[in-house]
């Protein structure tokens, strides 16, 4: 029997909120989606950034998904609107299972150039799907190293000479 799980987009509310509490990156981005829920700014089906896989009623896969304007990118060749993925965590009991893979997948299906920042010990699960390290730029990355998804057409912006 196979069971369907699909990946979902992920509503602000408070059942929502409280599943977070089961994954390791809970921070500042979930305290702010509480303050907003807290202060009754956002209704049940606000539009989060949050992207999740589901088995039963039970989230076992997450991630976010910001779409940023291509006014801000310093990444992409020729400049454009690119998603940046943040947050993805995969509950460990369900973990080398391909939910990762599955929430990447969805992130490129939007046809657009991807930024990351993985967690140590994650490189080799980025490249596998086809990521690779930005060329270092001190400026721009301050200290972060990402990772970046090219679909056709696109390369990473030429290095500025200092």
């Amino acid at each position: 029997m196979s069971i369907s799980t699909e990946v979902q987009p992920l509503l602000i509310n408070y059942k929502t909120l409280e599943e977070f509490k089961r994954f390791k990156e809970y921070g500042l981005q979930e305290l702010t989606m509480l303050e907003d829920l807290q202060s009754n700014i956002v209704e049940n089906n606000s539009e989060s950034p949050f992207f999740g896989i589901y088995i039963g009623n039970a989230m076992i896969a997450r991630m976010s998904l910001y779409k940023i304007s291509a006014k801000y990118d310093n990444y992409f060749n020729p400049p454009q609107d690119y998603l940046e993925l943040w947050k993805l965590e995969v509950l460990k009991d369900y973990q080398g299972q391909g939910y990762g893979k599955q929430l990447v997948d969805f992130a490129k299906s939007y046809h657009l150039p991807i930024k990351t920042n993985p967690r140590i010990n994650s490189h080799g699960f980025w490249e596998r799907l086809g990521f690779q390290k930005a060329t270092y730029n001190m400026e721009r990355d301050r200290g972060e190293n990402p990772l970046l998804w090219l679909p056709e057409g696109v390369d990473e912006q030429p290095k500025e000479d200092s």
